[in-house]
This record gives structure tokens, C-alpha cells and sequence, in this order.
């Protein structure tokens, strides 16, 4: 008995099997169907039904591409989603669903989505990824704003305007303007049941033309054609005084038909005072149960009707065709425009404006789901087809260019953010673009910096910097700017010359070059020298300062650094005041030359810092002293590396502070530069540094001498030193080599600390080797030894 039991158990599983089974096919061979007669929402419904019985491989692609060919993307996007986590999913998937990610607005994401699956970009090239990446970074040049009185909560398309003035759209806006948020399809090519109120294809109520008159009233234009189910595209030839437009007709199945489809065809007549279409004709090439024709536009120069169609010999999909016709409006056999412009998805809406073909497409790359694209239109011919980028194109739907009698420009698009499904826009506001590029000195680029735009009444202009660094901005024709550029460590610039008055282009190139901020540089080292035990200004030393006071009028940038000094005749204390005085003597002459006090920086040291062996009890000659006695000057700009420093007047290249003196060259300055520190070029003779007897220390004048090589090290940096250190032959040989061992170090210690890179110098020492005159075996001169007790410097030829 239980043994029974358990077979009829068997038995009736197996009978709802097969029950189901059978179910789940007939369901699929529905959803088939409908796919194939292109009524998408029955499709979608019945697939998703299906899978929701048995989650299948096949079943999911089969909705995610119907939900495609719907328009619904975000629904496209998430079953894509799903048919790429089935095991049996193919790269032709993934590129499936990547172009889905970006129809719904996922450039920012599209990397990591290729990572997380093991792929680059170049491995899909039917996407173009990084080519639709620039276009979508190419700046808008206009800007889109929605037609008044026109668009509603529905689908509106398409624009023309009659003689009259007044404009002509499609929609599917129904009696109450409420509709169900269900995505309008424009490609209606066929339909195997019809309904008098809505379309099988989505359910939405049937495209109908309105016309908006010249004072604004909207009213559903009617025409004579019997059984019309949709009515758009309309295209009012003025030249012709005839509406051109896309209809589909009601057809009743025929007995024994098993497979019955109908397409749109186009048609065209007069437009009466009532706004309705009378005296209707067909276009000779429509065939109704064979394929659609759809999307008219006359070219009347070349007597040319351009259309979409599916007939058969075309590349795939929709192509777009002319027929030629004469004053009679015969048509000659339609003429596919071949690859340029056709591919093997669906091309529709062509118009011709002013020497350019414009059209839609689904094929050619683009950044949505249909984009708008645009060709050279020479006798006839299409060439140099090319994406039109932002803003006529996004990442939605965006077709049926059209450039009015009224002047303006009028695309369609279901673009996020408008008032319905498809809405109508004028593109306004032509704008120049400005592109703006930064580089340093080095012709390096400077992809970071700030910037600020304002026009001739002060407005800030809105400005973007894109991931290359370069600065995109919109300007008004016929306006000046002025235009500021930042970057902490570099001077700021400003441009108060940027204009595009008598520009004519659409698109404004700069380059700028900004200059690194040389802080703590040191423009120039003087000395002036007191007589004894006084501190007021010589009348022969005045001349430096004022030469001095004049820079610094000139340049606000600049700070003066004081150091005053005594010889060694007093006691420290006399001494440590005396150096006071004489540093505030400097101080106080400057601020009468319109110095601030502010500007000055003051240090005193007494007898502690003498350049010379004249120290207490040594005796020396008047002259040696005197070298003493002196305050010492240092003008240094830029001491605030805190600070952002605004380049100084009167230098047109911002690099001339660095390439030429690595010093500041300001207005005035170089003369007094060139004159002081004569010529920079590398060709100038090295100096050779002096010491005193048994000292190491840098003489002033020798640093002022030494400050000029750094200045060429700098300006030259292929230039590198050797430094050689030597003494007179008064003192035992290893002190002798260890005292120019000091002498050499000193001018190295010198270099460095004024930003010369170690590795750009050898040094090496010989005591008492090498003397420029021989005093072992005779009697010398002071000034004969002086001649040894020296460092020499030369170039190093060898230097890799």
C-alpha cells in the first residue's frame, strides 16, 4: 500500500512538472513574440514572469535587452546587473552592462567596475570609454533651457514652424496631461494588434501633432488620413508650403495571415486655416506591411527628402536614405547613405542646416542611449561624421536637431531634469569657451592652483578645473575679464587684457607661465665704511644708500639686513655702542629717503667680528682698520616664505627673476645690477679669494664676489666647481695644509649655504705647495705672500 502511495506521488509531481514546464515555455514564446513585433512593455512583463518562475541565464538577457530597446535604462542597468553574475555571462555581456552603467550616469564609477571584474578600457573599444570621457570633460559652449508652452508631463519632440509663424510638435500627452511614468518610444516600427486609444507598444496614448499658434494657444492638429493611430514628425517645408509627417494606419489582420505587422509611413500635405492636415499624400516608397519610413526632413536646395527606414539592403536597424524629387515632387529610388553615417543599430532624424548633416544614432559611439552626431555636408555628400558632445548630448536619449527659421537651435532629448518623459529645448546663450593651462618655468604643467575670473562689472565667472589641471571657464561674447592665477610658493599673476571682444573663434586658448617665489633671495651686498670712532654718514658713502633706498621704493618686497662693526681701539662695551650707533645712522638716513623703519633689520657686533687679524694689541695700518669700521649692507627680497608674493612690476617674463640672476630683476634694478655685479654669463672670470695671514674667514669684498658665482651656478646648472685652498710658506707644512684645507672649506661652507648643491663641487687643499711666487729661499713682500694665501676656483670640464 505505501509502495503504491509513493508512485502516485511520483506520478502527479512529475505531472505538475511538465504542467509548469510547459507554462513557463508558452510564457517565453509570448514574451518572444512580443519582442519581436516590438511591443517591448507586453515583452518585459512576460519575461518578467518567466524568470520570476525559474531565474535563467537566457530569460534575464532577454528582459535586460528588452528593457533596452524600451528606453527604460536604470531597469536595463539592474538586469544586466543580474545576467553578469550568471555563470554562462560573456564579455559581450559585461560590455552589456558596462554600457548600461554609463546610459545611466556611472562615468565616475566605469573604473572600478572594470577592475572588479579583471578588465581595462581598451578592452572594450566598441564603448570608446576614454574617448566619451573627453567628451564629456569638452566644455559646453551653450546652454539648453526647456520651450515654453510647449513641453508637459508627457513626450514632446520634434519642432518646425509653417509660414505663418506658428510650431509644430509631436506628443503623447493624454486628455488630462497625466500619464503613467512609462518611457516613450520614438522608433515605432510595427504593431500586431491594435488599439483604438493606445499604443501595444507601451500603452501610452497614441503621438499625435499639436500645433502652438503666434499668441500661444496649443491645439491637436488633425489630418485626413482614415484609421491613424500615431501622427508625428512633423516638417513644414515653407518653400513648398506643404507639412511633411510620419503616420501610422490602423490595418485589420487578413484571413489566414499568421503573422501581421504594420509600419509607419510618411506622408504630406497642406495645413489649412484651422491647423488641420488636408489633401494628404503618401510618400511613393512606403510599404505598410513590409517596413516603416519615418522622420521626413526636405533639403529644398538639393531637392532631396531624407528618412529613416528598415526597408531591406540597408546596414541594420534604421538607416537613413534620400529620395530625390522634381518641381513635381516625383521621388527617384531611395539612396542609403552608407557607412559614414549608417550603422547596424538604428540611425533616425536627419536634418540639414548650413553646409552640415545632423541625425541621430544608436550605433556610432555616443554618451547615451541615443545620441545626436554631426557631419561636413558637401555637394550632397556626408563626411567627417563626430559626436556632438555637451550640452546637445547626455547620458539619455538626445535626437532631432533642428535649426528653426526663428534663429534658434531646438533639440529633443529625455534627459534627466526635465518636465516630462521627452521634452523640447533651445540651446542659447552662446558662450566662448576659455581653456586655460598653467606651466612653471621649467615648462613643467601645474595641474593645482587657484584662479578667479571676473568681467568688466565684477562679476565672478564660474569657473571649472578639470582632473589635467586646465582651467575651463564660459565667457559672453564682446567682454572683458580680468583673471587671477594663485599657487602658495609662486608669485601670483593677473591678467587684466583677456578678452574676447573681436574674438571669433569658439574657443579661447591660454597658456600662462608662473614663476616659483625665490624667498630669502639676496639682491645685493654693500658696505659703508666710518671714519674712526664716529658713526654719522660719510658724504662719499651716501650715494650707496640712496642707491639702495631706491630699490626699495621700487620693490616692497625687499628687506635691508644691517650689520655695523668696529675695529678693535676701544673697549668691547665703547665698542658693542659705537656699532649701535652707526647701524641706527644707516636706519635713520633710509627712513629720511621714505624707508620704513619696518623694512630695516638692525644687528650690531662690536669689535667681535673683524675681517682681518687687526685684534686688540696686533698692530695695523690705518687701512686695515678702516676695513673694519663699516656697516654691512644685505638687500633680500622675499624673506616671508609664508608669504604670497604678487610678481613684480616691470617684469614681462616671470621666469626673467629666475633665468637670468636667480636674483630679483625689478623695474630699475638690473642696471644698477650689471653694474655692480657686472655680466652673470657663464663666460665671466671666476675670482680668486684672498685670506688674511693666518686667517680662514671670507673677506666682505670676497663674498660679493662669490655671490655673483652662485648667481651663475644657478643660472646654469651644468656649471660645477673645483675649489683649490692655498697658503703663503710662512708656517710648518702640516699646518700650512690643514689652514687651506679651511680656506677651501670656507668658500664651499659660502656656496652651500646659498643653495649650491654639494654635489656640484670638489674641493681639494695644498698648504704651501703651489705658491704663485716662490718665497722659500728670499725675502718677500707682504703683497707677494698675500698673492699665495688664496683659494682659486675653476670650472669643472669633466663634471659628468
Amino acid at each position: 500500500m505505501k509502495r503504491t502511495f509513493l508512485i502516485i506521488l511520483s506520478v502527479v509531481c512529475l505531472l505538475f512538472s511538465k504542467i509548469d514546464v510547459n507554462a513557463q515555455s508558452r510564457l517565453l514564446r509570448y514574451a518572444d513574440k512580443q519582442y519581436n513585433l516590438e511591443n517591448y512593455l507586453k515583452a518585459s512583463e512576460a519575461y518578467k514572469k518567466a524568470f520570476d518562475k525559474k531565474a535563467k541565464y537566457t530569460t534575464a538577457r532577454n528582459l535586460a535587452n528588452t528593457y533596452e530597446k524600451f528606453g527604460s535604462y536604470e531597469e536595463a542597468h539592474q538586469w544586466w546587473g543580474i545576467v553578469v553574475g550568471f555563470d554562462e555571462s560573456t564579455k559581450n555581456d559585461y560590455s552589456k552592462f558596462l554600457s548600461s552603467a554609463l546610459k545611466v550616469g556611472m562615468w565616475e564609477e566605469i573604473d572600478q567596475l572594470l577592475d572588479s571584474a579583471g578588465f581595462s578600457a581598451s578592452d572594450f573599444p566598441e564603448l570608446n570609454i576614454e574617448g566619451m570621457k573627453a567628451l564629456l570633460e569638452r566644455p559646453s559652449t551653450l546652454e539648453l533651457s526647456p520651450v515654453d508652452l510647449i513641453n508637459s508631463d508627457a513626450s514632446e519632440f520634434g519642432y518646425s514652424v509653417d509660414n505663418s509663424g506658428n510650431t509644430y510638435f509631436s506628443s503623447d500627452r493624454g486628455p488630462t496631461g497625466i500619464v503613467d511614468p512609462i518611457p516613450s518610444l520614438r522608433l515605432d516600427a510595427k504593431n500586431d494588434v491594435f488599439s483604438k486609444e493606445k499604443s501595444n507598444v507601451n500603452e501610452r496614448e497614441f503621438y499625435k501633432i499639436y500645433r502652438k499658434n503666434t499668441e500661444g494657444v496649443v491645439s491637436k492638429v488633425t489630418t485626413d488620413l482614415p484609421n491613424v493611430l500615431h501622427l508625428n514628425d512633423p516638417h513644414f517645408s515653407t518653400e513648398l508650403d506643404l507639412i511633411f509627417y510620419t503616420a501610422f494606419l490602423g490595418t485589420t489582420k487578413l484571413k489566414g495571415q499568421k503573422n501581421f505587422v504594420n509600419h509607419a509611413g510618411i506622408y504630406f500635405g497642406k495645413v489649412n486655416e484651422a491647423g488641420n492636415i488636408t489633401g494628404s499624400k503618401p510618400f511613393k516608397f512606403n510599404d505598410q506591411l513590409a517596413y516603416g519610413v519615418m522622420n521626413p526632413f526636405v533639403d529644398i536646395h538639393n531637392k532631396r527628402l531624407y528618412f529613416a527606414s528598415d526597408m531591406p539592403g540597408g546596414l541594420g536597424g534604421f538607416d537613413i536614405y534620400y529620395a530625390e524629387f522634381d518641381d513635381n515632387l516625383n521621388f527617384s529610388a531611395p539612396v542609403n547613405l552608407g557607412p559614414v553615417v549608417n550603422t547596424s543599430h538604428n540611425e533616425s532624424h536627419p536634418s540639414v542646416y548650413d553646409n552640415k548633416f545632423y541625425f541621430s544614432s544608436r550605433g556610432h559611439v555616443g554618451l547615451g542611449g541615443m545620441d545626436l552626431f554631426v557631419g561636413d555636408y558637401i555637394n550632397g555628400s556626408v563626411d567627417n561624421v563626430r559626436n556632438m558632445g555637451l550640452p546637445y548630448n547626455s547620458i539619455r536619449d538626445d535626437f532631432y536637431f533642428i535649426a528653426s527659421s526663428d534663429g534658434k537651435t531646438y533639440i529633443s532629448s529625455d534627459r534627466k531634469g526635465g518636465q516630462g518623459l521627452d521634452d523640447i529645448y533651445t540651446l542659447k546663450d552662446l558662450f566662448k569657451v576659455l581653456k586655460v593651462s598653467v606651466e612653471d618655468c621649467n615648462g613643467e604643467p601645474i595641474t593645482e592652483f587657484e584662479s578667479q575670473i571676473v568681467d568688466n562689472s565684477d562679476k565672478s565667472i564660474e569657473i571649472e578645473l578639470n582632473k589635467e589641471g586646465v582651467l575651463i571657464a564660459g565667457l559672453n561674447p564682446d567682454t572683458d575679464y580680468r583673471l587671477k592665477i594663485d599657487k602658495k610658493g609662486y608669485f601670483g599673476i593677473t591678467d587684466s587684457t583677456l578678452t574676447t571682444v573681436g574674438f571669433e573663434g569658439d574657443t579661447l586658448v591660454k597658456r600662462y607661465t608662473i614663476a616659483a617665489i625665490p624667498y630669502k633671495s639676496k639682491l645685493l651686498s654693500e658696505n659703508v665704511y666710518y671714519d674712526f670712532d664716529k658713526s654719522n654718514i660719510r658724504d662719499t658713502e651716501k650715494p650707496t644708500l640712496e642707491k639702495i633706498g631706491n630699490l626699495m621704493v621700487e620693490n616692497p618686497h625687499t628687506i635691508l639686513y644691517v650689520s655695523s662693526h668696529t675695529d678693535s681701539r676701544a673697549s668691547n662695551a665703547y665698542n658693542e655702542a659705537l656699532s649701535e650707533r652707526r647701524a641706527a645712522s644707516v636706519n635713520q638716513y633710509l627712513i629720511t629717503l621714505g624707508i620704513s623703519p619696518d623694512r630695516i633689520k638692525l644687528e650690531w657686533f662690536g669689535e667681535e667680528r673683524l675681517v682681518n687679524d687687526c685684534g686688540d694689541g696686533v698692530p695695523c695700518s690705518e687701512s686695515n682698520h678702516q676695513l673694519n669700521r663699516r656697516s654691512e649692507l644685505t638687500l633680500t627680497a622675499f624673506v616671508d616664505k609664508d608669504m604670497q608674493y604678487e610678481l613684480p612690476e616691470g617684469i614681462d617674463d616671470p621666469c626673467d627673476i629666475i633665468l637670468h640672476t636667480d636674483l630679483p630683476t625689478y623695474s630699475g634694478a638690473r642696471e644698477i645690477i650689471e653694474e655692480d655685479l657686472a655680466s652673470v654669463g657663464i663666460a665671466k672670470e671666476l675670482p680668486t679669494i684672498y685670506f688674511d695671514f693666518d686667517r680662514s674667514n671670507l673677506r666682505s669684498v670676497h663674498q660679493r664676489e662669490l655671490d655673483d658665482v652662485i648667481i651663475q651656478m644657478k643660472n646654469n646648472t651644468s656649471r660645477n666647481l673645483i675649489i683649490e685652498g692655498h697658503t703663503d710658506q710662512r708656517g710648518s707644512d702640516v699646518y700650512n695644509e690643514y689652514l687651506s684645507e679651511l680656506r677651501a672649506k670656507a668658500v664651499v661652507d659660502y656656496l652651500i649655504q646659498n643653495g649650491i648643491d654639494r654635489n656640484r663641487i670638489e674641493y681639494s687643499f695644498y698648504g704651501e705647495n703651489l705658491p704663485i711666487n716662490d718665497c722659500s729661499n728670499k725675502s718677500c713682500s707682504e703683497a707677494l705672500h698675500q698673492e699665495n694665501r688664496r683659494t682659486t676656483l675653476r670650472w669643472n670640464e669633466n663634471f659628468p
